[in-house]
């Protein structure tokens, strides 16, 4: 999951007014072009109009799921042409308000943005138009390439709006590469695999973090630690200089902790100096780029709609990454880690890939049991937006503190993804899981397990998820043959209030790993008292912190799993220099 939804705060019911405010009821009309300026033709995309009533910050920088959130419509463009206006009416759908009828009379900050799809011819035979990557992460907002106008206020008065006009007349520019540095490199890698899927060239990249000694010691080969997550602009948690002394103390909202940039630079510099410790282990480190057309990350297995990310990660990037940079080569020799999506990929890949690594340690994971897909049991139950019964029905929340109270449901984040894109093409967190676990459709776009709009589920599709990426499911029915390769890999840790109760699917794991498993699976599972999203296993060290310790804290862990488990004659020595 993407860390930045841990800041939702929307309520579970709508607290009713005596007097309603007064709405505009006309056939409201925005028309929406681009400037010829642009030298642009014959543009795809998602077309997205955007309300705020501040000017605190760009209103494209104030659209999410929370309870400050701003007023977002959008709707598909096909071939867009300078010369045409693309009108919005009261019937185009809407976020957190469902129609432009729904403003209320006042003054607003408007803008408007275009999300640029490109054609992809894939292998399929299927010809589809997605968002790419640029460099950004898969973030609308500020991806480069896309076209944007300056916001500007309006009036909205009893009539509503009329004849409003904006001109997209801005275009995101492009990012820069990070540069290589003493200690971290960066690679950009064609995999062959991925680019015969989508009908194109396409790339992974890798932040690769060097062992002190790297360049004195030629000799040596290294084990390799691979922390999964999401896109990462760089190699995070590490840094050669003390915190900034002029920095200005900031305040988590999300910890509620003051000066946590301070505290996040000092534990960056921490970690530099326990890397250079003499007793430290000497590995390899890395953090993977794999956006995809969908997502920010492709989840690191293969996939109907995404392609082959599993085969292309462990059969291509990471023995090009081992050979480069002297790494072993070898499955006793890596190991895998993270946290929520990085959580699930660590698990995943381990499951996927039993042989080709010897440990995981899968973090706060992604449901990993589907009948807690966080709170609707896929094959059960018929809705994924409402808990029914014969006479009322009450919302299903997907959102909570470590108190319990609620503060955001399914159907409002799932309308949101609808608003930003239709067939899964939303870029947020319930349309990667459909991206990645769904059956391609007809039209070549992932077929929906429930209706976007209703959140009725279909149990057919459901059905692919379980023989598919259902990781209790997969391990139980094959656990006759996987059961020998895993025993002893297998580490999973969660808050036991977690925000998006993922601690229900872990629960359900354990289950399975504890009571039924022969061989036994010799692992771990563990729980923090209270904790939310992103409890990572530290039982000594609140949330805030232990999450800005994962290329460290499972380090005693892994050298253990070595020294348990390496074959006779493996290299256990020329990596283990002062």
């Amino acid at each position: 999951m993407k860390p930045y939804f841990l800041l939702l705060f929307i309520p579970l019911f709508s607290v009713l007014s005596c007097q309603r405010p007064s709405q505009n009821t006309s056939n409201n009309t925005v028309a929406v072009s681009y400037s010829k300026d642009l030298n642009m033709d014959s543009l795809d995309g998602r077309l997205l109009l955007m309300f705020a009533k501040n000017d605190k910050t760009e209103p494209r920088f104030q659209i999410n799921g929370g309870l400050k959130s701003q007023l977002i419509f959008g709707l598909n463009v096909e071939a867009m042409s300078a010369s045409d206006q693309i009108n919005f009416d009261n019937d185009v759908f809407g976020f957190p308000m469902p129609s432009i009828s729904d403003l209320e009379e006042g003054d607003y900050y408007v803008q408007a943005l275009l999300n640029v799809y490109e054609t992809f011819d894939l292998a399929s035979g299927h010809s589809v138009k997605l968002p790419m990557d640029n460099g950004e992460g898969q973030q609308w907002n500020k991806s480069p390439g896309n076209i944007y106008s300056k916001p500007f206020k309006i009036t909205v008065g009893k009539n509503g709006i009329q004849d409003l006009a904006i001109v997209m007349d801005q275009v995101i520019p492009a990012i820069k590469a990070p540069e290589d540095t003493n200690w971290i490199k960066h690679i950009r890698f064609k995999s062959e695999k991925l680019s015969a899927f989508w009908g194109r060239d396409m790339y992974l990249g890798a932040h690769i973090l060097l062992p002190k000694g790297f360049e004195d010691h030629p000799e040596a080969k290294y084990p390799l630690m691979i922390f999964h997550g999401h896109f990462p602009s760089d190699f995070g948690g590490f840094r050669t200089v003390p915190p900034d002394e002029n920095m200005k103390s900031d305040y988590s909202e999300r910890f509620k902790v003051e000066g946590y940039n301070i505290l996040q630079q000092q534990e960056a510099y921490d970690f530099y100096k326990r890397w250079n410790e003499p007793d430290f282990p000497r590995f390899l480190i890395i953090e993977i780029q794999h956006p995809t057309p969908y997502y920010d990350d492709s989840y690191a297995v293969n996939s109907a709609n995404q392609g082959p990310y599993g085969d292309a990660i462990t059969h291509e990037l990471i023995p090009y990454i081992e050979k480069t940079f002297r790494g072993m080569g070898e499955g006793w020799s890596r190991f895998l880690y993270g946290g929520s999506t990085g959580g699930w990929e660590a698990l995943a890949v381990q499951v996927k890939y039993p042989d080709e690594y010897n440990g995981c340690f899968a973090a706060c994971p992604d449901p990993i049991d589907f009948r807690s897909y966080c709170l609707t049991n896929i094959y059960e139950d018929k809705n994924a937006y409402y808990y029914q019964g014969d006479f009322q029905k009450t919302e299903i929340p997907s959102h909570r503190d470590y108190l319990g109270q609620v503060s955001s449901t399914s159907k409002q984040s799932n309308h949101l993804e609808l608003v930003l894109g239709d067939k899964s093409r939303s870029g947020q967190q319930w349309d990667i899981w459909e991206a990645t676990y769904s059956p391609m459709g007809g039209d070549g776009y992932p077929l929906r397990l429930w209706d976007k709009y209703s959140g009725e589920i279909d149990h057919t599709v459901a059905d692919y998820w379980k023989e598919n990426y259902d990781l209790r499911y997969i391990m139980e029915r094959d656990w006759d043959k996987l059961g020998p390769k895993l025993k002893g890999k297998i580490h999973i840790y969660c808050g036991d209030m977690d925000n998006y109760y993922l601690n229900n699917a872990v629960y359900l794991m354990e289950d399975f790993l504890e009571n039924t498993t022969d061989p036994y699976y010799d692992g771990e599972v563990d729980y923090g008292d209270r904790a939310e999203h992103c409890w990572n296993g530290d039982q000594e060290n609140p949330n805030h912190i232990s999450r800005l310790r994962y290329n460290s804290m499972y380090i005693p862990k892994i050298m253990k799993r070595i020294a348990e488990s390496a074959p006779i004659g493996a290299d256990l020595s020329s990596w283990r220099y002062k």
